[in-house]
């Protein structure tokens, strides 16, 4: 191929390159309202964060890379950046999937409790952050991440307990604000943190993602009058535990919480506009 070939294709590719991503802006530019997802990663836990402007954030990572297939059904092709990548904490249920996701997508931040784990596994989480000079930050409860009207509230952990060995129970619990509506990430809290929270004054949400896979040891039934939540997710796969317990599913149920499992509905994503939460399975 001759040079003026040569020009005469690149100008061609560029010019569809510049029409894809004006349609982009004009036809599927920012989202003006809240998306929330609840992620199909197996026995694990991945959430996914939209907030109106863009804006991406993702709690956990799910315990191995399905959740690349996950993220590459919500993100256009020429989409790999995501603003935060919160790691509630350092379990493979929750951070393994990480490791693939940094590794594809471009990461603003990276926040996290501050504990680790004396595993490979997640001396590979480290060093892909290091690799790619991802900024880190921890938080604790008391802490907000603000953008424009929407935050999320870091209730737990509390720094008492970060000095222990606990990872359960020192997991971020998140309180997300947007829009008129409320969600409560509660990673693998027991009923002790529960109660904790439910001397909160800020405690009632719409929206739960159910801690720890629907175990007996969460989900506590004054809690959950506390909280009261409409919708209640559960991230549960196959698995030896007997997660979700009919305990916590009957409890669910006397609250009148609308209950969603990944196991059987696949990715849930909830669309949020202005206080009206319009529901969307993706199996």
């Amino acid at each position: 191929m001759d040079d003026k070939k040569e020009i005469i294709l690149l100008v061609f590719i560029l010019v569809v390159f510049d029409v894809f991503i004006w349609w982009q802006v004009l036809f599927n530019g920012p989202n003006k309202n809240a998306e929330l997802y609840f992620l199909d990663v197996g026995q694990g836990d991945a959430e996914l964060v939209v907030l109106p402007g863009g804006v991406k954030i993702l709690i956990d990572g799910g315990p191995n890379n399905q959740i690349l297939n996950q993220l590459s059904s919500i993100f256009s092709p020429f989409n790999r950046y995501i603003d935060l990548v919160i790691l509630s904490h350092p379990q493979k249920d929750h951070f393994a999937g990480l490791i693939d996701v940094l590794k594809r997508y471009q990461t603003g931040l990276f926040i996290s409790n501050g504990q680790k784990e004396d595993t490979r596994s997640f001396s590979d989480l480290e060093k892909i952050i290091k690799e790619n000079e991802i900024r880190t930050i921890t938080l604790g409860e008391g802490d907000k991440i603000s953008y424009q009207d929407n935050y999320l509230d870091i209730l737990w952990p509390n720094k008492d307990l970060l000095l222990s060995n606990e990872l359960n129970d020192t997991g971020l619990t998140i309180k997300l604000n947007t829009q008129g509506t409320s969600a409560l990430f509660t990673a693998d809290i027991d009923s002790k943190i529960e109660e904790e929270l439910s001397k909160k004054d800020n405690l009632d949400i719409d929206i739960l993602k159910v801690a720890h896979h629907g175990s007996k040891y969460s989900s506590s039934e004054n809690f959950l009058i506390n909280a009261s939540p409409k919708i209640a997710v559960i991230e549960v796969g196959k698995n030896s535990y007997g997660h979700p317990t009919n305990e916590v599913l009957n409890r669910l149920a006397s609250v009148g919480a609308q209950v969603f499992r990944t196991d059987q509905d696949g990715t849930i994503k909830l669309l949020i506009n202005h206080s009206q939460i319009n529901i969307l399975k993706r199996k």
